[in-house]
């Protein structure tokens, strides 16, 4: 308790003598800051070259901590920038596809448009639904039916060649057999030989080609269109190229994209007239009778009048 009072006797006065050192000097350097005289501004400014520089050793931690506090607040503000640009960007993502998407359905339009077709012939354009393609069924399904006038068994064309036909019709929607499909069958020409056959569907995106007359004649590349024969499809639709399978058959490359499906071109096919009394195609003709034997009354009634 007596070493507490010693050390409080001993440091009191040393430290109210440093408080009124420090008050008197601060209240110096306050009267000379405010006093407005040129003699006294050289003197401050004499100060002030001496003081300021060597006090930068000083303000370097303040003048750091000021620069990481702007350096943080430029680093949250790049962060909040990039989060917008890669929310654009993201944005932009999803335009282009549907650009792109758009490019494509537009140049399918344009080839389904750019197809050479005979005046007789009108169409309805459809909008692939559905590819139900499975090892045994190859068909899609199309936005048209019964009310756009679709019949069963019209043929349908993409941008490029022949798809299939019409295998089902429902009011707002129609099923769409494809050539590749097992259950098609279709008479076709080969041009130019003009040799008839059979295209045949197996699954593969080159059917092979059945019941040819004269295969001598037939050459790969060679073009391959509808025949019309049976009435199930219009004749020289384009159907695809011959060539040679791995399996050294005589296949169809089809013209179709069937890889890209989306538009369909359903020709309105007359179908045939159906001939149900083919007789009644000839006119009705009757033999001359053969002249009966003279006898000799004849004869007779001859040189009465003679």
């Amino acid at each position: 308790m007596a070493k507490d009072q010693n050390n409080e006797d001993y440091f009191g006065p040393i430290r109210r003598l440093l408080v009124g050192l420090i008050v008197f000097a601060l209240l110096g350097i306050f009267l000379i800051w405010r006093i407005d005289s040129p003699r006294v501004e050289r003197f401050r400014a004499a100060v002030l070259d001496r003081v300021v520089p060597s006090f930068d050793w000083a303000m370097a931690p303040v003048t750091g901590f000021a620069n990481l506090v702007g350096d943080f607040q430029s680093y949250a503000q790049l962060a909040a920038q990039n989060g917008d640009l890669r929310r654009e960007l993201q944005q932009m993502k999803a335009w282009k596809e549907a650009a792109l998407q758009l490019e494509q359905e537009n140049a399918k339009l344009l080839d389904l448009n750019n197809v050479r077709l005979d005046p007789k012939f009108t169409y309805v354009t459809g909008v692939v639904l559905t590819d139900s393609g499975s090892p045994f069924r190859q068909s899609v399904l199309l936005n048209v039916g019964a009310r756009d006038g679709i019949i069963d068994g019209w043929p349908t064309m993409d941008g490029i060649g022949l798809v299939g036909r019409i295998s089902g019709v429902g009011e707002r929607t129609a099923r769409v057999i494809l050539l590749t499909d097992t259950s098609s069958r279709i008479p076709v020409t080969i041009q130019p030989s003009g040799q008839k056959a059979i295209l045949a569907g197996d699954n593969t995106l080159n059917p092979p080609i059945e019941f040819l007359e004269n295969p001598d004649l037939i050459r790969p590349g060679d073009r391959v269109v509808s025949s019309g024969d049976g009435g199930v499809f219009p004749a020289d639709l384009l159907v695809g190229q011959v060539a040679l399978g791995n399996d050294r058959r005589l296949r169809v490359r089809l013209s179709a994209d069937y890889g890209r499906l989306e538009f369909l071109r359903v020709l309105r096919a007359r179908p045939h007239e159906v001939i149900s009394d083919p007789g009644g195609l000839l006119a009705p003709f009757s033999l001359p009778l053969p002249a009966a034997p003279a006898t000799d009354s004849d004869a007779a009634q001859v040189n009465a009048d003679g």
